[in-house]
């Protein structure tokens, strides 16, 4: 079989829109983790800063599940970005 038009007929339409829908899904996922992400951090520093030491670990603790939902919608993410591209490992 001949490589040299892999993205030709067919295959490269498939290519372009798959690529087209993992960006653009890839895209907003991003967003949204971003998004969910500063919103917890913002809320755990706002309880952390209302009630000092006492609320700290539940501050933190916002916070922290705010940076993992971050973490978590990038990798999605990618992986999305990744798939419309048609990337293996």
């Amino acid at each position: 079989m001949n490589n040299k038009n892999q993205n030709s007929g067919i295959t490269g339409a498939g290519k372009l829109v798959t690529s087209t829908l993992g960006n653009t899904v890839g895209g907003l996922t991003n967003t949204v983790g971003g998004v969910v992400g500063a919103a917890s951090r913002g809320l755990g520093e706002t309880v952390t800063g209302a009630t000092g030491g006492v609320g700290k670990p539940l501050g933190d603790g916002l916070a922290n599940v705010g940076s993992g939902v971050e973490g978590g919608a990038a990798s999605v993410a990618k992986g999305v970005k990744d798939a419309g591209e048609w990337k293996t490992n």
